[in-house]
This record gives C-alpha cells, sequence and structure tokens, in this order.
C-alpha cells in the first residue's frame, strides 16, 4: 500500500511515521484492496487550541472506488486512531458488499455438482 502524507502544520508533519505506522497496522488484512491511501492532518483554526485537529483520510480502493474518512478531535493521535478505525470498519462494509449478489441483494451461493 502506497501511503501519502500531507500537512501543513509543523506539528502534522512530526507525526507522519505514527500516522503511515496506524494505517499500515490497522489495514493490515486489507492492502490488497487498497492501493493507495492518503493521510491530510490540518488545524482548523491555528495555534488558539480547542478541538480543532482533523485527520482526512482518502483511500482509493482496486474497484475504483474513493472512501473519504473524516475525524477531528482535541489532539492529533485521537484524531489519527479515531480515522483509522473509522477507515478500517468502512472497508470492511464495502468489502462484505462487493461480495453480495447484485440482484437480489443477498450473498451469492455456490453450488456444488
Amino acid at each position: 500500500m502506497q501511503i501519502l502524507f500531507k500537512s501543513r502544520s509543523s506539528e502534522g508533519n512530526e507525526l507522519r511515521q505514527l500516522a503511515q505506522q496506524r494505517l499500515r497496522f490497522s489495514l493490515r488484512r486489507l492492502t490488497w484492496l487498497v492501493p493507495r491511501a492518503t493521510v491530510r492532518l490540518s488545524d482548523l483554526n491555528g495555534p488558539r487550541g480547542g478541538v480543532d485537529k482533523r485527520c482526512q483520510l482518502e483511500l482509493r480502493t482496486d474497484g475504483g472506488r474513493t472512501a473519504i474518512v473524516t475525524s477531528i478531535a482535541a489532539d492529533w493521535r485521537t484524531a489519527i486512531d479515531n480515522a483509522v478505525a473509522r477507515a478500517g470498519r468502512i472497508l470492511m462494509r464495502q468489502w462484505h458488499r462487493g461480495k453480495e449478489s447484485p440482484r437480489t441483494g443477498q450473498r451469492a451461493i455456490t453450488m456444488e455438482a
């Protein structure tokens, strides 16, 4: 999985390796489904403080779909953890939906002769 990292904040740049490690660990079983991910960290209202640290993940799947997950928290670590956890749930949901039969909306059943 290729991970691109973007941040305008100096504090955000220091968390590059942490964000990449968390994303790789959380999606380790789904790396075949996500060839490319983009992590964007931004501080919404600058140095004033408050609940303003945003982590946005953009996950491009093999099927051409894009999942965008955003988390806002008081500190960077919480924002990263929440976004990565939510991304894992979304990818699992998309993967399970892909296994469903397109006509009935139910899971496909294979019959052996």
